[in-house]
């Protein structure tokens, strides 16, 4: 497709992406495409996205967690099991700039949809890809989901450090983090498109992405194996490393640099501590950690937050209170930058949804669609399909005409 860019849109405007994924990894990317201005039409079979139907809703297919994965997309439903649908998602195919799915080897050759047979219907397309493991290996048609590859990956041991105990971090990080990795493979692919007229395949395993992810910091001792040393970043594995009580509430509070600390060991009315040798330079400070950080907990619980708040700010210390998420709605900053966007939906009534992070000079990421309904938009797709003008396939085009 690659229609001319709209600064209006954001940077990927004029591309369209063929979107054929549920539940969170796969929408993470594609909603990211789609906050950056590209056209994602979001494939669904006729029972919908299995998110329509998890958490709050108006309305039966528009739960809570669809919302929040699924915005700037449109929605048309196919069969693709059904020989007249597979027509239409052909079609789609050939307009299309980028293809996304996150279905195992098997499922996507089942459906007649791997690279190859996509290749041969639009040669230059980005065909991209995420499931658990690498294509190839002895684990490629293993199944793998959030607290499954969280196991797998040190996650859950690494948020159960203090007791030994593994646990889950509350939040769906191996499926968000991979598919924000998926998206920014897809945007490189599309790159090197740019420079050489070349479509590709792309693939993320969820496995090793997040074990990227954790070891950026963790390697530790593994990153030289003559120091014998372990992984783990020993400043982050403290029992003290945690939003300190104060007065009335919690209190995140980040000194890093010497002269950070200096300030900061000052304000506490432990001047002296700031010329510790133990602490008075970073490698002696990491040593020596848990004890600081010890200090550092007793102190603050003498003041309200707000009053520890207004002083770090004063000495330029890095710090906030710990926010529940209920209390980011209520931010001042948030509420200052208007990040949080209320619209109004056709059909659900007053929406609340995050803005769009990245800012650009030169063009404009926006809002520009609302969650799509179930099959909203198919109508409106088989139109402007029905209307290519470079078609010749007039079997096909019947086929698609008779939908309308």
């Amino acid at each position: 497709m690659t229609d001319a860019p709209d600064p209006r849109r954001g940077p990927l405007s004029g591309l369209r992406v063929v979107d054929l994924t549920i539940n969170v990894l796969g929408p993470v990317c594609t909603q990211i495409l789609g906050d950056m201005g590209a056209d994602v039409i979001k494939v669904e079979e006729p029972k919908g996205d299995y998110t329509r139907h998890v958490g709050p809703r108006v309305s039966d297919d528009m739960g809570a967690l669809f919302l929040g994965l699924n915005r700037n997309k449109r929605s048309i439903v196919l069969n693709l099991k059904d020989s007249q649908d597979f027509v239409v998602l052909t079609r789609l195919l050939e307009t299309a700039d980028v293809m996304v799915h996150a279905m195992r080897p098997g499922a996507i050759d089942r459906l007649g949809l791997t690279y190859d047979k996509v290749r041969a219907i639009k040669p230059d397309i980005i065909y991209a890809s995420a499931t658990g493991f690498r294509p190839g290996s002895s684990r490629t048609e293993t199944p793998a989901y959030d607290d499954v590859v969280q196991g797998l990956t040190g996650t859950a041991a690494m948020n159960g450090w203090r007791d030994g105990v593994p646990d889950y971090l509350p939040t769906v990080i191996a499926d968000k983090h991979s598919g924000y990795v998926l998206a920014n493979a897809i945007t490189s692919a599309l790159f090197w498109r740019e420079r050489t007229g070349e479509g590709q395949e792309v693939h993320v395993p969820m496995m090793e992405s997040v074990i990227v992810f954790n070891l950026l910091e963790h390697l530790w001792g593994r990153a030289l194996p003559a120091t014998g040393g372990k992984a783990g970043y020993t400043r982050l594995m403290n029992a003290d490393r945690r939003p300190y009580r104060t007065a009335d509430g919690y209190l995140c509070v980040m000194a890093n640099t010497d002269a950070q600390w200096q300030r900061f060991l000052e304000l506490l009315g432990h001047g002296d501590l700031a010329r510790d040798p133990r602490y008075e330079r970073t490698q002696q400070r990491s040593a020596n950690i848990q004890d600081l950080y010890a200090i550092v907990a007793k102190r603050l619980v003498d003041r309200t937050t707000a009053d520890w708040g207004a002083a770090l700010d004063q000495a330029d210390i890095p710090n906030g209170p710990a926010s529940t998420f209920d209390e980011l709605f209520e931010d001042p900053y948030l509420l200052e930058t208007g990040f949080f966007e209320t619209n109004t939906h056709p059909t659900e009534g007053a929406m609340t949804l995050p803005g769009i992070a990245p800012s650009f000079s030169a063009c404009t990421p926006s809002i520009r669609r609302l969650p799509p309904r179930l099959g909203a938009d198919t109508h409106e797709i088989l139109n402007e399909l029905a209307q290519t003008p470079d078609c010749n396939r007039h079997e096909n085009d019947l086929k698609i005409r008779s939908r309308l």
